[in-house]
Formats: C-alpha cells, sequence, structure tokens
C-alpha cells in the first residue's frame, strides 16, 4: 500500500529590498542646510578642475629631475608666452585632471633631465602630487599616470646669442 502525502504549503513572506549603495557613487547633497547644524555642514564646496591642474603641476615641478612639463607643441607655444612681457609662466602645461566630488584622477607629461632616473622621478612626482593634492583640496587622488615625453640634454640649451644686431 502506498500512502501519499499531502503537500506541506508554505508561507511566503516577501523580503523587503534595501537598495544596497553603489561605493563608486558620491551624495550629491554634499550639505544640509538650517541653524541646527553644524557650521561646517552648512553648504557644499565645489573644486574647480583649474585648482587641482595648478596643485599638481606646481608640486610635479618641485622635484629634481623634472625638466619641464608638457608635450612638445605645448612646450613650444609656452616658451613664446613666457618671453611676452606681463605673461605668466604656466604651471598647469602639461596637466590634465579629471575632477570629481570627492575624487580625482590626473595625467602628468614630463621632461627629465639627462641623467636621471626616469622610474624614480616618475615615483616621486607620483608621491609629490598625490600629497600635495589630497593635503591641499581634499579630494582623494585615485591614480596620477606619469608620461615622459623627452629627456633634456645638457647641450640642448640655447646658446647665448652672439652675432651682431641685425638692425640698430
Amino acid at each position: 500500500m502506498t500512502t501519499q502525502t499531502a503537500p506541506v504549503a508554505t508561507q511566503v513572506r516577501p523580503t523587503q529590498v534595501r537598495p544596497t549603495k553603489d561605493p563608486a557613487t558620491t551624495d550629491v547633497s554634499g550639505g544640509a542646510t538650517g541653524a541646527g547644524q553644524p557650521a561646517a555642514d552648512r553648504g557644499r564646496t565645489s573644486i574647480a578642475d583649474v585648482v587641482v591642474v595648478k596643485v599638481a603641476g606646481i608640486a610635479a615641478r618641485e622635484i629634481p629631475g623634472v625638466h619641464d612639463m608638457g608635450g612638445g607643441l605645448s612646450r613650444s607655444i609656452g616658451a613664446v608666452r613666457d618671453r611676452v612681457p606681463g605673461g605668466r609662466p604656466n604651471v598647469g602645461r602639461g596637466v590634465k585632471v579629471e575632477v570629481g566630488e570627492r575624487q580625482t584622477a590626473i595625467d602628468l607629461d614630463l621632461v627629465v633631465e639627462y641623467g636621471v632616473s626616469v622610474m624614480d622621478v616618475a615615483q616621486d612626482v607620483r608621491e609629490n602630487v598625490i600629497a600635495a593634492v589630497e593635503r591641499i583640496t581634499g579630494l582623494e587622488v585615485v591614480e596620477v599616470n606619469v608620461t615622459v615625453n623627452d629627456v633634456h640634454l645638457p647641450d640642448d640649451d640655447e646658446p647665448a646669442h652672439t652675432g651682431e644686431a641685425r638692425v640698430e
């Protein structure tokens, strides 16, 4: 004789789905309003790309072995611009950034001095740029990509003009 068992009814409770926060996203709210909030939380702070560009450019140039920054064309244009009376050197030459609300990524184009270790200079530049940008802006630097475009040779410097003036 075979016995048949009745199917057991199981009670299915609906589960509550809680959205998980993606760690790659950032909160857009930024700050709160109202007199009841701490002063530091009243409002938002936005950092322009040019701020990160300048901080990164200055920090990269501080490293011994970095002769100049930028590609060939930008260096040529920069050299002309530097010679114009009243012109200022462009500290952002050779720096490209992508700035989010909490993070930034930085690309640097360098010209290094002949005789220095390219890998050591790149590592020192990367460390100095990360430290400076994070300290000054408060942004997290997710990457610093260093491209060495050229090596400056000692005899590449322009010799002093010794010829006669063409006009009087």
